[in-house]
C-alpha cells in the first residue's frame, strides 16, 4: 500500500473512531499533498510524501519554538501532538554513525576534498538520502567530512 493511500485509510479510521486531534491532522497533511498534486499538476508517490511530511515537521518545530517563546505553552503541546501524528509516515531514520558512514563513502566516490565541493557533494547526498534521514544531521557530516 503506498503511503498516500495508507494516509487515507488512516484519516477514515480517525473519523470512525471520533478522533478529532488525529483527524485533523491527517486532514492538514492531505491538503498539502493535494496542494502539491494540484500546484505540480503531478500524482505524488511516495517520496513527495516524505518531503512533505518532513517540511510539515520542520513546520511545527519552528513553531513550538515561537510558541514556546512567545509564553504559549497550550499552542507549543497542540504542535508537539501533531508532530507525533505526522512522524508516523516517515521511514525508520538512519543513525548518526549511519550517516556518517554513508557520507565518507558519497565523499570518497566522487572525490570531494574541501569545502569548495560541499554542493556537490549535497547533491549526490540528498538523492540517496532523501527521506532516510534528517537533512540537517546529514549537512554537518558533510562539512565534517570535507573539513580540512
Amino acid at each position: 500500500m503506498s503511503l498516500k493511500a495508507q494516509i487515507t485509510e488512516d484519516m477514515k479510521t480517525a473519523m470512525r473512531a471520533k478522533d478529532t486531534e488525529r483527524l485533523g491532522t491527517i486532514r492538514l497533511l492531505q491538503a498539502a499533498m493535494k496542494q502539491k498534486e494540484v500546484d505540480e499538476r503531478v500524482e505524488i508517490d511516495d517520496t513527495m510524501v516524505i518531503a512533505i511530511v518532513d517540511k510539515m515537521i520542520k513546520q511545527r518545530k519552528d513553531s513550538i519554538a515561537a510558541f514556546e517563546g512567545a509564553g504559549r505553552q497550550d499552542l507549543a503541546d497542540k504542535e508537539k501532538s501533531e508532530i507525533e501524528v505526522i512522524k508516523a509516515y516517515l521511514p525508520e531514520r538512519m543513525t548518526a554513525e549511519e550517516v556518517t558512514a554513508a557520507v565518507k563513502a558519497i565523499v570518497a566516490e566522487l572525490g570531494a576534498a574541501g569545502p569548495g565541493d560541499m554542493g556537490k557533494v549535497m547533491g549526490a547526498v540528498k538523492t540517496q538520502l532523501a527521506g532516510k534521514a534528517d537533512m540537517g544531521q546529514v549537512s554537518a557530516a558533510v562539512k565534517a567530512a570535507l573539513a580540512p
